[in-house]
């Protein structure tokens, strides 16, 4: 397996906390939806055909490029946002005019990541995801 490949997946999935879609109380999706790293660490126990590799490695690849931009995006407007709430008297609007945009931005990229989630469970088999479910039920 390619170590960069593992590196920048684990990246992806600990810079944005929904790839595992976890709540402060607890993972709402958790023996339902497996990140990519998860489905990559038993890859061996999961017996992954190429095809199936290959076609995650799509799908991570696939959202890294689609989030990229909405990140960029989420960033722009926060760095105006935080510029607005340095001035006196502080504008309401325009704050939730760049409050407005940072969350449409943070919601476009988990729907990204949602999708990609899906994705990766419908191209296991039921004896894979069987596996994957035990694995979140132990821990």
């Amino acid at each position: 397996m390619n170590k960069g490949f593992l590196l920048v997946l684990t990246m992806i999935c600990m810079a944005s906390g929904a790839a595992h879609a976890q709540t402060p109380k607890e993972d709402v999706f958790k023996g339902k939806l497996f990140a990519p790293d998860i489905i990559l660490e038993q890859q061996d126990a999961l017996d992954l055909s190429k095809e199936q590799y290959t076609a995650i490695r799509s799908a991570v690849v696939e959202v890294q490029t689609g989030v990229a931009e909405h990140e960029w995006d989420m960033r722009e407007a926060y760095q105006a946002l935080m510029l607005e709430l340095d001035k006196l008297p502080i504008d309401e609007a325009a704050v939730l005019r760049h409050a407005n945009a940072a969350l449409l931005a943070e919601n476009q990229v988990k729907k990204k990541q949602m999708a990609m989630l899906v994705r990766l469970k419908n191209l296991l088999n039921a004896e894979q995801i069987a596996h994957l479910e035990a694995l979140a039920e132990r821990t």
